[in-house]
């Protein structure tokens, strides 16, 4: 298989990571919007009523800290090494824009999935956050 064809391969929306906290998400009895264009980044899940939204980031892909996310391509290095830091600086200035806005940004990184009841808990406390009953 050759590069392109991997590359092809790779899914920005619909990802064993996104659709993981999708389940969590819907089975702490929220709802929400996918992948909303008007807003910047079109996070992955939107909960227009509350003003909060969900971005779900692959470690390596957007540059995360941890073991997974500090590995780099041995070919190719500068390359790859450019791309991440183009996404990581879009992701903050995403991230920003909403904050502006007015919006609350909670991002769940793929590594955290390991720790699935950590991850519910910080779901939970991040959508049930400024919200009056």
């Amino acid at each position: 298989m050759d590069r392109s064809q991997i590359m092809r391969s790779v899914r920005s929306t619909d990802t064993q990571p996104e659709l993981a906290v999708r389940r969590m998400v819907y089975g702490l009895g929220y709802r929400y919007r996918l992948h909303r264009k008007d807003l910047p980044g079109s996070p992955d899940l939107a909960f227009i009523g509350r003003r909060k939204v969900i971005f779900v980031h692959g470690c390596f892909w957007h540059g995360h800290t941890c073991r997974r996310g500090a590995r780099r391509p041995k070919t190719n290095a500068d390359y790859w090494r450019e791309k991440i830091a183009r996404n990581v600086a879009r992701d903050a200035s995403n991230e920003s824009k909403l904050t502006v806005s007015g919006w609350d940004v909670l991002t769940v990184w793929e590594c955290e999935l390991a720790k699935p009841e950590e991850l519910c808990a910080k779901l939970r406390a991040f959508l049930a956050a400024g919200v009056s009953p």
